[in-house]
């Protein structure tokens, strides 16, 4: 047994030398797991209890109580036991931090096309929770609401960008968020600070956003806008629904993001931009056939360095890991209207360099498009790397390539256009209506997505996360692990000693991960979750603990099975 913890002692501490540790290694590819049996909040659906799959039905409370008309400049707290409507542009400004609690109604005002920004300095803390997620809609009522009835979620920082506005400054670059006539202090964003913060947003969802503010070319504003965040914020647990522009857009910045939903979105589902170089792990798409921005062409991922002036460092260079996406042909058998203008699953050009990895696109005519001689280099160099991922059923799976180069890199990095919906065994992904709810879980281990995926290239070098072991914690104290042995439900125990994020882990004798969860900007105080290994066998595992990504403590668990 000594010798059995050494090799766990080493293994861990090994991890913990990694900086900034993000992607959770997992099997599967796609977004969701082999199905643990269990339904509802306790399965391992992430999208459990919090998602709304049919927002135009939902009833939500017809009393405003508190309209928000100007800018905020001072700390300030909504609560639930308040309805909010936005009226105009609010800007949260002067380092103001705007507190939501969780289960808070914010309508956006359709009349004067409102947003809420956080401006540079500002944070906005907005953590719900499963049970009461927070939510910002439309303020039409039930059945009158549609795409781009309002503004939408805008996030400034201090991050960098690789491209600045005629009279911003060039060093750092600096630039106005797009969409606005006219430009204001409030929509700047840019510096040289990827480890900017601006807050926490956590089980959120952003209902009916991304209005066109004028009749100019790209003046819609997306369901969340990010430009220049930084990496200290937190974001995770987000579903924008029926966005009148893009879903997410990340124009410059490096801020990460877990367990994203696009849902029945107009144009693009992840749109990438001016040196984006954040990661992004557990997403899920889901397109509507009758849905597409027309004139436009609507695509799952969009991705661009800068144009014109694509040559501009950094390069976007973010990652993507274990997305499933789900195009308007949804298994293939849905006929698109004549009207359509549907693109590609991904479309990646002007000398973008992102990565994808371990990902599911199902319902798309055509897979992945890499455009013009810039970005092809920087495949055949390895600086963007599309690895490991399942494209099923496109007629046109590279997108028209006529260039060898496709075929090389495809074959090479362990891409598979030859499996079926029926071999990936989801437990109920195409249900009658899209607004009822699906299931993307795979149904047994004989799925061909329930193995197979790698954390292994070079790419995830530094950002894998792997709890180690620290002996005096500054943060974290009094790890206990409750009933130990354990018929399969522990409770782990501990206590914080200022706000802090932290990762669980369990793992077996081997090193593998059984388990894992991550738990955002926790309070400072005693803290107790509960883990569930009743289909694990009988054995000895170790709890893993790891705070801020640093300071870790380990204990060890019997499970009687």
């Amino acid at each position: 047994m000594k010798k059995i913890y050494t090799f766990i002692s080493a293994a861990l501490l090994t991890g913990s030398m990694l900086a900034q540790p993000f992607f959770t290694p997992v099997t599967y590819k796609g977004a969701f797991p082999v199905t643990d049996g269990m339904t509802g909040v306790s399965s391992n659906d992430w999208t459990a209890g919090w998602a709304e799959w049919n927002p135009d039905v939902k009833s939500y409370p017809t009393t405003v109580t508190q309209t928000i008309n100007s800018d905020i400049t001072t700390n300030t707290t909504w609560t639930s036991s308040n309805v909010y409507k936005l009226v105009g542009n609010i800007s949260v400004k002067n380092g103001a931090v705007l507190t939501i609690q969780p289960g808070t109604i914010i309508y956006g005002d359709q009349a004067t096309k409102s947003c809420l920004i956080i401006a540079q300095g500002a944070k906005i803390i907005a953590q719900g929770t499963v049970a009461n997620p927070i939510v910002f809609t439309s303020d039409q009522g039930v059945n009158n609401r549609l795409p781009g009835d309002w503004g939408g979620l805008i996030i400034l920082g201090y991050g960098v960008t690789n491209t600045s506005c005629g009279s911003c400054s060039t060093n750092p670059n600096t630039n106005y968020i797009e969409g606005f006539s006219s430009n204001f202090p409030e929509i700047l964003h840019g510096g040289n600070n990827n480890d900017d913060s601006s807050g926490v947003l956590s089980y959120v969802r952003i209902e009916y956003a991304g209005v066109a503010l004028s009749s100019a070319s790209n003046s819609e504003i997306n369901g969340l806008t990010m430009g220049s965040v930084g990496r200290k914020t937190k974001i995770d647990h987000i579903q924008v629904s029926y966005s009148g522009d893009d879903s997410y857009e990340w124009f410059g910045g490096a801020v990460n993001a877990k367990y994203l939903i696009a849902f029945r979105g107009l144009d693009d589902d992840f749109d990438t931009d001016h040196g984006w170089a954040g990661n992004v792990q557990f997403g899920l798409a889901i397109r509507d056939k009758d849905i597409s921005d027309t004139g436009k062409d609507s695509n799952g991922f969009e991705s661009d360095n800068f144009d014109p002036g694509s040559g501009r460092t950094p390069l976007t260079s973010g990652i993507f890991s274990n997305i499933t996406l789900v195009g308007p042909k949804r298994d293939g058998n849905t006929s698109l209207p004549s009207n359509q203008a549907f693109g590609k699953a991904l479309r990646i050009r002007r000398n973008t360099s992102i990565s994808t990895f371990n990902s599911i696109i199902v319902g798309w005519s055509k897979g992945v498009s890499i455009e013009g001689s810039a970005t092809e280099d920087n495949f055949i160099g390895d600086s963007a790397v599309f690895a490991n991922n399942l494209i099923v059923g496109a007629s046109d799976p590279l997108a028209t390539a006529s260039n060898s180069f496709y075929y090389t890199f495809f074959s090479q990095d362990g891409n598979d256009t030859t499996q079926t919906v029926a071999q990936i065994a989801w437990v109920d992904p195409f249900p009658t209506a899209l607004s009822d709810t699906a299931d993307f879980r795979l149904m047994n281990n004989t799925s061909v997505a329930a193995t197979g995926a790698s954390f292994t290239d070079t790419k995830f070098s530094g950002l894998v996360i792997n709890t180690g072991i620290r002996e005096v914690s500054n943060v974290l104290s009094l790890l206990s692990v409750y009933p130990n042995p354990s018929s399969g439900i522990a409770t782990i125990g501990f206590s914080l000693k200022e706000r802090a994020d932290v990762v669980i882990q369990v793992l077996d004798i081997t090193g593998k991960v059984v388990y894992a969860t991550e738990l955002a900007n926790l309070s400072l105080g005693n803290q107790h979750t509960a883990v569930d290994l009743s289909t694990a066998k009988a054995g000895i595992y170790f709890v893993a603990i790891s705070v801020n990504g640093s300071e870790k403590q380990v204990s060890k668990l019997v499970v009687n099975n």
